[in-house]
């Protein structure tokens, strides 16, 4: 879009205030599980590339009506994460940032440290509730929201859709067959292929951001990655963010690109489908299941050679569509900016499926095929998906260690064989929520769906269309309607009632029952309806969420103090790097280290690592790349007797400048003062210097 004329004078006003902001989430790298594949084995061992929480402020030209949206490279926003978020809010802002007027949206990456719960359910995997990981993630949100309100200025925004292509498959396809074919007739595909972008770009046509919407698992790492990262969609935003940051570190400069989730319950970025890992044959069946192996044996591959590759492979399409749809952005949002939420009983929703027949939502269960996994994060033991009867032995460990189902939860969840009835265990606190958020934020002809969880692709078809319907029966015609997933308050996932019935893993976890995705369309008209009618001040607010008098519980190893090796020091190299490199080598030091959590407790950024170029001309060192880098790679090893090593790498790409360089390292160690006192203390350390030829 042309947005000057031949003086230089902006051809059209600006429609809206706009602000942008980013903001560092990354929390401990490691000792901290990592939250999305609930395995206990993968715990945080260093750090890929660092986590942003990324702020959008849209103001009505006055500044009175306001929407923030966010999306944090984090596996889901927790009911936690919101509440103190909010809390923070309020006492900076007074009522500007609400819960109705705050998006908050998790990327669904499945390498971020996890801790950030209050319900009991996600403490099994994450070892409680770990303090450092909750703070860094809403100081991060705030922190970003701070930053865009800050930068507010006029604006104007661009809307533009298209399709991506070789990006995703559909998990459960035997699922997704369930529903009626007259439906699924109507669809190319059994994924939405579709990215919706929104460009943002200031009064005199000065680019700000972006946000693109696309239904994709940020799962291209898998389940044995230790190293923080913020997956495929991560690796979009840091593409596009130093395109057009020319000449900043990773992580920095003002441009700020969300890639934020959506309807992506049942979508996978492995495209090349599930294999046994043991024979290499297809295991595309409806139990996901190896002859030799069972359903364990089950794994989805990239397109790449390894998940590195993959996820790089998978972020660049994303990232090359979001730039093309960008650039060629011209259709433009105008009106109002509005907001509507209520907070809802999920688990005692009556649904009218018709004119006369009601039904209703239940208490929270997870079903045995829960346990199971899915193709890109296998679960333990013998549980296989598609599983609608249960299984005698694990009933019997279940009902003896935490209680047998009611028959009321098991007839209301029919055909789900119930493994966890966490609707109904409350030790030390609720097992899962049941005051759920429901919200709907408008800028103009856009409307965001903001949904607490996981929508497969025809749920989040139906969901989109009833509430395109409703905005049109109310005169409020040719909406933009985009589902952001994950937001406010994680509930696992949503299926159609059809896919619930054959209880593969999706539908196992959808777990307010057969009726949920009935329940949310009829909540998300009546929203749509308030904001078309302009009446949102009169929907009932409903119960408020509980706020858990639990600030920290955790089972995470506390930290001690620490030793360097005799005759070294922290910092102190004990491999060195080779003295030449080419490109697409991988330079390699090895340091006596610290454990990283020292550095997350004592700084909210902390950088762990520098590649630094000499310049001839200066006569001194400069910074070319940082841990955001994803050519970087930083490693810790525990050792034994309170000592560690970290190993830092630098996988040189292709076209990097020849010439002198080097790594080094920035930590933290705990040294003992007294019998009673322990001190955190900052070091560094630097490799030789190597040529790059």
């Amino acid at each position: 879009p042309v947005l000057t004329d031949s003086n230089n004078n902006t051809v059209e006003a600006a429609k809206y205030l706009v602000g942008v902001g980013r903001a560092d989430c990354t929390g401990p790298v490691a000792q901290v599980p990592l939250m999305g594949y609930a395995n206990p084995e993968q715990v945080g061992g260093g750090l890929l590339s660092r986590l942003y929480s990324r702020a959008f402020i849209v103001a009505d030209a006055e500044g009175s009506a306001r929407v923030a949206f966010v999306s944090a490279d984090i596996g889901m926003v927790s009911q936690r994460v919101r509440l103190e978020v909010l809390k923070q809010l309020r006492s900076k802002y007074g009522t500007l940032y609400r819960q109705d007027n705050v998006v908050l949206s998790g990327t669904h990456t499945h390498s971020g440290p996890g801790g950030y719960f209050q319900y009991t359910l996600f403490w099994i995997t994450s070892k409680g509730l770990v303090r450092p990981a909750l703070s860094a993630i809403v100081n991060g949100i705030v922190k970003s929201i701070d930053i865009a309100h800050e930068n507010m200025k006029k604006g104007r925004l661009f809307i533009n859709r298209g399709t991506v292509e070789n990006s995703q498959i559909n998990r459960s396809p035997f699922s997704y067959l369930e529903n009626p074919e007259s439906e699924r007739n109507r669809y190319s595909s059994n994924t939405d292929k579709e990215m919706v972008v929104l460009k943002m770009v200031d009064e005199d046509g000065h680019e700000l951001g972006l946000i693109s919407w696309f239904a994709v698992h940020p799962v291209s790492m898998n389940n044995s990655n230790h190293l923080v990262n913020s997956d495929n969609v991560g690796y979009a935003s840091y593409l596009f963010e130093q395109e057009k940051n020319k000449g900043m570190l990773p992580g920095e400069g003002s441009f700020v690109a969300a890639f934020a989730s959506s309807n992506l319950g049942d979508v996978s970025p492995n495209t090349r489908g599930p294999f046994c890992a043991n024979t290499g044959e297809s295991c595309d069946n409806p139990q996901s299941s190896c002859p030799v192996g069972g359903a364990a044996m089950c794994m989805a591959k990239g397109p790449g050679n390894d998940m590195f590759e993959s996820t790089r492979i998978i972020g660049q399409n994303i990232y090359q569509k979001a730039k093309e749809l960008y650039e060629k952005a011209s259709q433009e949002v105008t009106g109002a900016v509005s907001s509507a939420h209520q907070w809802v009983n999920m688990s005692d929703v009556t649904v009218e499926l018709n004119a006369t027949h009601t039904a209703k939502t239940c208490k929270p269960a997870l079903g045995h095929s829960f346990a199971a996994g899915t193709i890109d994060g296998v679960g333990a033991f013998n549980f296989t998906q598609g599983s609608v009867e249960g299984d005698p032995f694990w009933d019997q460990i279940r009902d003896q260690l935490l209680g047998e189902p009611s028959n009321e939860t098991k007839a209301c969840h029919k055909p789900k064989p119930i493994l966890f009835s966490t609707g109904e265990m409350t030790w030390p606190h609720p097992w899962h929520p049941d005051i759920v958020d429901v919200q709907i934020a408008a800028i103009g002809s856009l409307a965001i769906l903001a949904v607490p969880g996981e929508f497969t692709t025809m749920s989040g078809r139906r969901l989109r269309e009833a509430v395109q319907r409703e905005f049109d029966s109310h005169g409020t015609r040719g909406m933009n309607v985009v589902i952001a997933g994950l937001c406010n308050v994680y509930t696992h996932y949503i299926t159609t009632y059809e896919e619930y019935q054959v209880q593969r893993y999706e539908a196992a976890s959808t777990i307010y029952g057969p009726h949920t995705l009935s329940a949310y369309i009829q909540l998300y008209r009546g929203l749509a309806k308030a904001i078309a009618l302009n009446a949102t001040e009169e929907l009932p607010r409903g119960p408020e969420p509980p706020l858990f008098n639990v600030t920290s519980l955790t089972l995470l190893p506390s930290l001690g103090a620490e030793n360097a090796p005799a005759t070294k020091t922290f910092g102190d190299v004990l491999e060195e790097v080779r003295q030449e490199y080419r490109e697409g080598e991988v330079a390699e030091v090895t340091f006596v280290g610290a454990n990283p959590r020292n550095s997350a407790e004592n700084a909210t950024e902390h950088n762990f690592l520098m590649v630094e170029r000499f310049s001839n001309i200066s006569g001194s060192w400069r910074a070319v790349l940082n841990d955001a880098s994803w050519d970087t790679r930083f490693y810790w090893s525990k050792g034994f007797r309170g000592q560690s090593n970290v190993t830092i790498e630098w996988h040189i790409p292709a076209g990097t400048e020849p010439g002198v360089y080097r790594l080094r390292y920035f930590g933290h160690y705990k040294k003992r003062v007294n019998l009673f006192r322990i001190i955190t203390v900052p070091f560094e350390g630097s490799s030789s210097a190597f040529h790059i030829t």
